[in-house]
């Protein structure tokens, strides 16, 4: 064979030229058909001499003329290939010209043309065919691999857009919300910054292996691919040289008059190293080629920020969560890359052997399983990479986050019973009630919450510890979900222009405008609400607690807010008018039709009981008034009348009525001292808003029964029916009143109905 100064590799000259490989490699494919139809022919034209076989050849020669550039230099060139023909082709014109010279051969000759030539030629053709579609089908998939990674960025890139829109949305909404909407806001403003910081991390992660995944693409898999179609042409060559070398073998064992010729051909062939052609298809066609710039962090137009990863510790606790299972996967995917590539250079090195006799297998084959292993080691190196990259953009950002990180054992659980995340305290719902628990410590949450959660896991532990542990963790998460920070609070809630520069809703910012609470707001002025601190009625100071752990045998870290000042019959008794008496606390000046005017100590006949609304209809108890109207039930005192005594109309005791457990009304002016000493003019609480009048009294059921803990707690049974009092404040108790009294209880243990 001819010796070659410069082996090419078409992956490193032509890199990203695919198309025209494929189609070079392709037309010498099809070319297999013209040698083997050449030969097909030439056995029925043996038969008549001399005359057809110089048409043969004439024939051949001006198909040669017309393929010769496209088998040289491909279809599209980019260099101009002048006269130039490649080895192959000139061989082939070796083989013509002897065919020339031979114009008289044995017609038995023709028979092993068929069947020692022309059969194996197409045999061979449509096996390289199959294989080179092969090679196509996957350069497609790579293709699509690489546009849908693109895709995907794109759809990252928009899904961290419309976050950062909905982050806006939840800011202008704690703007325009007041009060508990306000509260509620604040909350769901934080859970969405929260969801924001997350998906940034995503698609930063998701930019930086987009990346990778290029450059693999350009610098590797295309390559590679290239490398094998490369393999494929020349093993090709190589297999048509060995046909070949038949043919001139069976000439020169049947013509004895043209022995010479037919040597000289003979010597010809071998010269034709399948190299020469694969360099010449490279001269002529390599190009100037740049890789595609990277990809690099945009920041969304509605939520200006720049391309630092979130570092907060809910962003860390998500990022050490992908950064531990990226880790825990690297060493087995290593492997298994290391595997595959030791089978990919095993096949090479069995193609080698056989490209230099030392191995009689069939090369297309061997090619075949070469293919094979090179697409397993890619999708392996596309994991491991991945893999690699999160955990290198993770750790040169925040650091190694997993660093003493205690992840949780998971599985995928389904919850029949009524169960709670330990994360974000709300119900695992949905079909079945899916969601993940860990194997040795029983923590509970939903899939989407599993990258939330901190790897604190303490280990194995048993059935009384789990029960112990989850009710811990269940106040702690009603604690966080009622306690939301200011907006601005974080590193990335203040874009630029003083977006977050919101002030912090906080109760105390609202005292100005105490028109918008309700009157129960006076009552429970002891009830932690969001952190606030207010003054009871004994002079100490009530502040923020956490929900009680529900079950345990510890005492609650707060105080019941009382009920409203009046309810359906439940303090005073009946008097001979068949109204309840009492007095007002302050004086209180009409605002609105309904309304009534009536000063400090003024006493009154209960007309109708407060419903929930925080207003009451009294009747003066001054002679000759006989006027009615509304006055807030805060501003009321209806403990003051004489001890309850049986109805008469009734068949039971007033003693049989539902008692209320709660403390009472704190008549203590929320703007006031609570010092003993006197006070000059005395102001009312704070008033709740008729909007339209009295509103309908709310009911709520049990979902589970409940034994009171603590002084101000009430009992309640499962599926019992209670009068909503005060709904959640934000502290996860409400207040009802049930036939256990009046009393708080755990607002998720109850339902409205």
């Amino acid at each position: 064979m001819a010796e070659v100064d410069l082996a090419p590799n078409f992956g490193a000259e032509l890199l990203d030229g695919f198309k025209p490989v494929n189609a070079w490699v392709g037309n010498g494919i099809t070319w297999l058909d013209d040698i083997q139809q050449f030969y097909r022919e030439r056995s029925g034209i043996e038969k008549e001499y001399s005359a057809k076989l110089n048409a043969l050849a004439r024939k051949y020669f001006e198909k040669k003329a017309k393929k010769q550039s496209q088998l040289s230099v491909g279809d599209t060139p980019t260099v101009t290939p002048g006269s130039l023909e490649s080895a192959s082709m000139t061989t082939w014109t070796v083989q013509l010209t002897t065919l020339e010279a031979r114009a008289a051969e044995h017609e038995r000759f023709s028979t092993q043309l068929v069947s020692s030539l022309a059969q194996p030629l197409q045999n061979l053709q449509n096996r390289y065919e199959d294989l080179r579609k092969s090679h196509a089908e996957y350069a497609s998939k790579l293709e699509k691999e690489r546009d849908g990674s693109y895709a995907d960025l794109r759809k990252t890139k928009g899904k961290y857009d419309g976050v950062c829109q909905e982050v806006e949305n939840k800011r202008k909404k704690i703007e325009s919300s007041f009060d508990m909407g306000k509260t509620k806001a604040q909350g769901a403003y934080q859970q969405q910054m929260a969801d924001m910081r997350n998906t940034k991390n995503t698609y930063l992660i998701a930019i930086n292996v987009v990346n990778k995944q290029k450059e693999r693409y350009y610098h590797e898999y295309v390559p590679d691919l290239l490398d094998s179609l490369q393999a494929l042409s020349e093993s090709r060559t190589s297999t048509l040289n060995k046909l070949w070398g038949t043919a001139a073998s069976m000439e020169t064992d049947m013509l004895t008059r043209s022995t010479q010729l037919l040597e000289h051909l003979s010597a010809e062939i071998p010269r034709n190293n399948p190299v020469l052609d694969s360099m010449m298809f490279v001269r002529h066609n390599a190009s100037q080629w740049q890789d595609p710039a990277n990809f690099a962090f945009e920041p969304s137009p509605v939520w200006l920020d720049d391309d630092a990863m979130a570092a907060d510790p809910g962003s860390k606790t998500f990022l050490m969560n992908i950064l531990t299972k990226s880790k825990s996967s690297l060493g087995e995917l290593r492997r298994e890359c290391e595997a595959k590539r030791r089978e990919v250079e095993g096949a090479k090195r069995v193609r080698q052997a056989i490209r230099e006799g030392r191995d009689k297998r069939d090369e297309v084959e061997v090619v075949r399983m070469q293919f094979y292993h090179q697409e397993g080691l890619h999708e392996a190196e596309r994991k491991m990479i991945t893999a690699e990259v999160e955990v290198s953009t993770i750790t040169s950002n925040v650091g190694d986050v997993s660093a003493g990180a205690k992840r949780h054992a998971f599985k995928n659980e389904t919850f029949r019973l009524p169960t709670n995340c330990d994360l974000c305290g709300d119900r695992i719902w949905g079909l079945s009630a899916k969601g993940l628990i860990c194997n040795d410590c029983g923590f509970t949450c939903h899939t989407k919450c599993e990258l939330k959660v901190p790897a604190d896991c303490p280990g194995e532990l048993n059935k009384e510890q789990k029960k112990g542990i989850k009710g811990e963790r269940q106040a702690a998460a009603q604690a966080q979900a009622a306690t939301p920070q200011s907006p601005n609070s974080n590193g990335n809630g203040g874009g630029g222009g003083g977006r977050g520069s919101m002030p912090g809703l906080q109760r105390s910012d609202t005292m100005g405008s105490m028109n918008t609470l309700s009157s129960g707001y006076a009552a429970s002025a002891h009830r932690s609400v969001s952190g606030m601190t207010l003054n009871a009625s004994d002079g100490t100071s009530a502040s923020s607690a956490p929900a009680p752990k529900i079950g345990s045998g510890s005492a609650r870290p707060r105080v019941a807010a009382p009920p409203p000042a009046a309810y359906a019959g439940s303090n005073g008794a009946d008097t001979a008018d068949g109204l309840q008496k009492g007095k007002m606390l302050f004086a209180y000046q009409a605002n609105g039709s309904g309304e009534l005017s009536i000063s400090e100590g003024q006493e009154f006949s209960l007309v109708e009981p407060d419903d929930g609304s925080g207003w009451i209809k009294i009747k003066p108890a001054s002679p000759g008034d006989s006027s009615t109207g509304l006055v807030p039930a805060s501003y009321a005192d209806l403990s003051a009348a004489p001890p309850p005594r049986a109805s008469r109309h009734s068949t039971f005791a007033a003693d049989d009525r539902p008692v209320s457990t709660a403390a009472s009304v704190s008549t203590t002016s929320l703007g006031g001292s609570s010092d003993t000493g006197s006070v000059k003019k005395k102001v009312g609480p704070a008033v709740a808003p008729r909007r339209g009048g009295a509103k309908k009294v709310k009911h709520v059921e049990a979902l589970y029964a409940y034994a009171p803990q603590a002084d101000g707690e009430t009992a309640m049974e499962e599926g019992e029916r209670l009068v909503l009092v005060a709904p959640d404040a934000g502290d996860g108790w409400c207040e009802v009143e049930g036939r256990d009294g009046r009393g708080v209880v755990p607002a998720s243990w109850v339902r409205e109905v």
